[in-house]
């Protein structure tokens, strides 16, 4: 993986706001209309040809496909892995319940209006709000678990490959979903959730082993439940629950990983991607560790985060491991506030100053549209971010190295 040698680089998590074209055939799918399936490919590839070139023209040093073909960045496994059933869907608890205990009123309506934001007024207004009101597919395990994604995985790969050519970047990944899930019952085949875990893991190792096999950095993309959040079968766990949850995900994490080189995979971590107080998210510090366990190279972390955004001071306690690099969020993907280049030097230089310039690359603090239908700001609002992305990284850049 590169380093930040002689300049600050710069990246960012991975999900983009997707085209048109590939908005409108996926907001059919969810609603059940006919789509034309080739038509849609199409309108995928050349969503990645034009993302990527929209990365090249700005200056980001390490792009993504932006997660074009991907409805959603965690929950397109479901059509990847064999063994999986989708059953009807029902209603599930608050999926962050303390902070709906602490905001509800605030929580309903956040809710009720967030998977809209940002939707281009081209769509059917009508057609938008039927599609953001379908519940979340569920799903049970009906027998073992493989991966069956290889033709789509094949595809996602020859589309991001065909886009990079000709351009001139450091390096590029493609981000991954973890070997979790949290919405399928798996007792009818397996005997434990570990037992589940690890053959989640064996299916996305095929995932995670053919991104880098073609050349890429994988980048696997899922924050660990130590957060206020419900886990299977327990809506209400306690911090130890959450804890132990979160150890057994990592050695499942890294089970998947164990033939895939460490400087080959980022991890990111994220406190959720959502616009709420964030007032019962775990601190970095009680989770650090955990991460650090992680085998990769790379830990992408939220840095804007106004919950977050002090926690640089972390690392004046924690050593970063030697050969480690962090990719902290200096600007965020939540805000349509475009964040001033002199501020994001700021932020890159707070965390220079602790694990060292070389072990710094710049990015943000999650995708900006983690589901189709999930723009978190307004897609000028996010060219200009990366934008000021690169230009503060180019200001650090100068004070670190002149």
């Amino acid at each position: 993986m590169k380093r930040s040698t002689d300049r600050i680089l710069t990246t960012h998590v991975g999900s983009l706001i997707r085209p048109l074209p590939v908005l409108k055939g996926m907001m059919d799918k969810v609603n059940g209309e006919p789509v034309d399936e080739a038509q849609l490919a199409r309108d995928v590839a050349q969503g990645v040809k034009d993302i990527v070139a929209k990365q090249a023209e700005i200056g980001i040093d390490i792009p993504s496909d932006g997660e074009i073909s991907k409805p959603s960045f965690h929950n397109y496994v479901v059509e990847r892995l064999g063994g999986l059933e989708k059953v009807p869907p029902q209603q599930r608890g608050a999926y962050y319940g303390l902070l709906t205990e602490e905001f509800p009123g605030f929580m309903k309506q956040y809710n009720a209006m967030y998977k809209t934001m940002w939707m281009p007024p081209e769509l059917d207004p009508e057609k938008v709000k039927s599609a953001a009101a379908a519940p979340m597919p569920r799903t049970r395990v009906a027998g073992p678990i493989t991966y069956a994604g290889v033709d789509a995985l094949r595809t996602d790969l020859t589309n991001y490959k065909a886009a990079l050519d000709g351009q001139d970047f450091v390096e590029a990944f493609m981000p991954s979903a973890t070997p979790a899930r949290d919405d399928a019952d798996w007792s009818d085949v397996y005997s434990s959730e570990s037992e589940y875990l690890y053959a989640l893991a064996d299916a996305m190792a095929v995932e995670y082993k053919a991104i880098v096999d073609a050349g890429f950095v994988v980048q696997l993309d899922l924050g660990l439940p130590a957060r206020n959040q419900v886990l299977p079968g327990n809506p209400n766990p306690s911090p130890e629950d959450l804890r132990r949850a979160s150890e057994r995900q990592v050695e499942a994490y890294n089970h998947a990983l164990r033939d895939i080189p460490e400087d080959r995979v980022r991890y990111h971590m994220c406190w959720g991607s959502m616009n709420t107080p964030h007032t019962t998210d775990v601190p970095l510090r009680e989770v650090v560790e955990i991460i650090l366990k992680i085998k990769a190279q790379a830990y992408v972390i939220e840095g804007a985060n106004p919950r977050h955004e002090h926690e640089w001071m972390v690392w004046k306690d924690v050593k970063l491991p030697d050969g480690k690099i962090l990719v902290p969020g200096v600007i965020s993907h939540q805000t349509n506030v475009v964040e001033h280049p002199e501020l994001i030097s700021w932020r890159i230089q707070n965390y220079a100053s602790v694990v060292g310039r070389e072990n710094v690359i710049a990015g943000t603090d999650c995708g900006f549209s983690q589901g189709w239908n999930m723009a978190r700001v307004h897609p000028e609002v996010q060219w200009a971010k990366l934008s000021a992305l690169v230009e503060g990284a180019g200001l650090a850049s100068q004070a670190l190295w002149h």
